[in-house]
């Protein structure tokens, strides 16, 4: 038990100025990458299921690149190894921001999204396992529920908000920068079958040479971090580790400390300007060209009658709910860490069907546990139902928070009189509370008298 007069630590109560600022741009630029992605992925579904199908297959499955080096990839192979890397690079530089000056560098603060992601990523897994399982499949498909796609979820958020606290919009942040980094480490650990040891001990060190240079000799230029960051990325391909490592390998590698006493940290400064590359280019081509499934009566079929598709798809649109709802309800109740006083727990449960739409990730773990073509068509068709599922009910959720949060805007901000003074403000409960907070009470030994020269004055 928490000693009596320890006070709790409120996750995301009042931000700190500079890191209300932060939040409140990636906010901004990852809702619009949000909205871009979801056009990017309607185009996709459009594309791959008209008469134009086959010049789809054809722009997807193009091959280009250098031969000689090992890279003569298909359009869809470099938007899931090249361009998301970008993706996972700035994930890294968040990641490495929060752990160090952010809410994530005090446990109390940490608690309640690390746990709430930690468990939105087991219990996932262990839904698709005792679906998958119970119906004769296998656990192959174990990771791809497990993913949060946050630019998606925010540019749903963005859709239905008006009145929604901004608290909720930065835990889904924090949510994700975590549920980001369990990715890559599922991606890194499961998803490597055999190594090139002599790529890899390359890649190491082109990444010791970017520490080097970025974070002990203080050296500036993209001109020369640029190539750098290509070699590491090539190197990190060719030694059979999936290349996104290295995005968010050097992402974490960035510096935070300012430069200078007024200078920026430069981790900051680089998230900056990559993300909009990140979330407007990067992440909506991946899309375009990873989520192109034919959507028919017989894939949706096999989708709801296969065990492993239907474990993908109740896994995101169950799973996920129940893992990081159930995970936050335990950390606020069993430790001492506390959500928002903005927030409440039906927020929190609108929220975690919300963090059911995998798609990006999901997609792209789908590709790595699936080779079979026709397997992944069925997975990605998976991962789009339950993503869907997951958006539809979070979309009704969030409505209905949104329009009581809205009922309580209007009742604080009615000026029925039009005096430019909220009515609120004028109710005689209010204004008696303003003015007396903490009333005596009445003096018995005298009658009261008002307006007379020998009253005492107002305590008020």
């Amino acid at each position: 038990m928490p000693h009596r007069n320890s006070k709790p630590r409120t996750f995301l109560g009042l931000l700190p100025l500079p890191e209300r600022t932060f939040v409140a741009k990636a906010l901004r630029t990852e809702t619009v990458g949000g909205i871009v992605l979801l056009a990017a992925a309607a185009v996709a579904l459009m594309w791959a299921n008209t008469p134009l199908r086959r010049s789809y297959e054809e722009v997807r499955d193009f091959h280009f690149g250098i031969p000689a080096l090992g890279l003569d990839l298909s359009v869809a192979h470099w938007a899931a190894d090249g361009l998301l890397a970008i993706f996972f690079f700035v994930a890294g530089a968040e990641l490495k921001r929060e752990l160090v000056v952010g809410e994530l560098r005090d446990p109390k603060a940490a608690t309640v999204p690390v746990v709430a992601a930690v468990s939105g990523m087991v219990i996932p897994a262990l839904v698709y396992g005792m679906v998958a399982t119970s119906m004769g499949g296998t656990w192959n498909g174990w990771a791809v529920p497990m993913a949060t796609d946050i630019a998606f979820a925010l540019g749903v958020l963005a859709v239905i908000d008006t009145h929604l606290p901004s608290a909720l919009r930065a835990f889904l942040l924090t949510l994700a920068i975590v549920d980001d980094l369990g990715a890559i480490v599922v991606i890194a650990l499961f998803f490597t079958s055999t190594i090139n040891v002599p790529a890899l001990v390359g890649a190491v060190l082109g990444l010791g040479l970017f520490f080097h240079l970025h974070d002990q000799r203080r050296v500036h230029g993209w001109y020369l971090y640029i190539p750098l960051a290509l070699v590491i990325w090539g190197l990190t391909y060719a030694s059979g580790v999936h290349a996104t490592v290295a995005g968010v390998a050097m992402g974490l590698l960035l510096r935070v400390a300012k430069d200078g006493e007024a200078g920026q940290r430069p981790a900051e400064h680089i998230a900056h300007l990559v993300r909009p590359v990140s979330a407007g280019v990067a992440v909506p081509l991946f899309a375009l060209f990873a989520a192109g499934v034919s959507v028919s009566g017989d894939t949706l079929g096999t989708v709801v009658t296969s065990p492993e598709p239907l474990g993908v798809a109740l896994g995101l649109a169950a799973g996920k709910a129940l893992g990081i709802f159930g995970g936050t309800y335990l950390a606020i109740r069993f430790t001492r860490a506390q959500l928002s006083p903005g927030l409440a727990l039906p927020d929190v449960l609108a929220l975690a069907m919300l963090a059911g739409i995998g798609f990006t990730v999901s997609l792209l773990i789908g590709e790595l546990a699936y080779p079979n073509p026709a397997d992944q068509e069925h997975i990605k068709a998976a991962v789009l139902l339950g993503s869907l599922t997951a958006a539809l009910l979070a979309c009704v959720l969030l409505r209905l928070r949104n329009n009581q949060y809205r009922r309580l805007y209007e009742a604080e901000t009615a000026d029925t009189d039009a005096d430019g003074i909220p009515d609120i403000y004028q109710s005689d409960n209010a204004w008696e509370q303003q003015r007396n907070p903490a009333p005596k009470p009445p003096n018995r030994d005298r009658p009261h008298r008002s307006g007379g020269p020998d009253d005492p004055p107002d305590e008020g």
